[in-house]
């Protein structure tokens, strides 16, 4: 039985491939490419020769799982799954032949490398614990700032959308309506002639983005970040703490007076930064 490898390819620059890419992709007699013309320049750059190469994409991935299955299991040849740029399955095809190999037990052998996600996120400057991929949104505005609504109403506070030169202002228009005190980290055309990196609060970046001469040339990796209620609010009973601690220990002053003081700094009602004391005397218990 033959085994069916998932190739990272490079992004823009040919340069940034792997060798043990190069060795897949000579050793396989089948390469399932998306465009295969695309392929063919890749293969020519490394001096690979001799594949047959098969369209394998978004129109004609049902029909191709059979095909590839047969070559796998009657024919016991190996296969290497390659996308037009970076890692496939990751907005783009590849899933269909993926799952079936691995409902027929066939091995399906990663061979990790380039990827766009990755590669803006890595170079963002934003906070990446845990972040949720968008992939490409709906063309539509009105369900493109519905969806937008979903997130923001499960705080989702780091997300990645990828979307097209075409599109790329309505999109940055919709996020401004629904997350105006966001921080973006906007790509295009990573490792590519025209490559761009945008960053700041999402009005600097839709100024810089609509006065580049060349936005409309190639895709955009857009990485946004905004703060949660639950974060702010998180932050706020921080600062109520922080400062009132400061109040009564550094300043030396009693309970009442840290509270009126505290009160007036934050501007704030002295109810709320008398429950925040509680909160210190509930901690300072469980410390002793």
């Amino acid at each position: 039985m033959g085994k069916l490898y998932v190739v990272a390819t490079p992004i823009g620059n040919l340069k940034d491939i792997t060798l043990r890419a190069i060795e897949v992709l000579k050793n396989c007699p089948i390469i399932a490419a998306e465009d295969t013309n695309h392929t063919k320049i890749l293969l020519k750059r490394y001096e690979i020769e001799n594949k047959t190469i098969i369209s394998y994409h978004k129109y004609n991935e049902e029909k191709r799982v059979k095909l590839f299955l047969d070559l796998l299991i009657n024919k016991n040849l190996d296969i290497a799954l390659v996308s037009d740029a970076g890692t496939p399955c990751i907005s783009d095809p590849g899933y269909q032949i993926v799952k079936a190999a691995r409902e027929n037990n066939i091995d399906v052998i990663p061979i990790p490398g380039p990827s766009s996600l990755i590669a803006a996120l890595s170079v963002s400057g934003l906070p990446l614990n845990t972040f949720y991929f968008a992939g490409f949104l709906p063309k539509s505005s009105n369900k493109r700032i519905e969806y937008l609504k979903k997130m923001e109403e499960k705080e989702i506070e780091t997300f990645v959308i990828y979307e097209s030169p075409k599109r790329i202002d309505e999109l940055l228009q919709d996020i401004l309506k629904v997350f105006p005190n966001s921080i973006l980290c906007v790509c295009r055309e990573l490792t590519k002639t025209f490559e761009k990196v945008y960053y700041g609060n999402i009005e600097k970046v839709i100024e810089e983005v609509n006065k580049d001469p060349y936005k409309e040339k190639g895709e955009y990796t857009v990485i946004v970040h905004w703060e949660g209620e639950a974060k702010k609010e998180l932050k706020n009973d921080i600062s109520i703490e922080a400062l009132l601690f400061d109040e009564l220990i550094k300043q030396d002053l009693s309970l009442k007076d840290a509270i009126e003081k505290v009160s007036k700094k934050l501007n704030i009602s002295k109810k709320e930064v008398y429950k925040a004391s509680i909160n210190i005397k509930e901690k300072i218990k469980k410390i002793l």
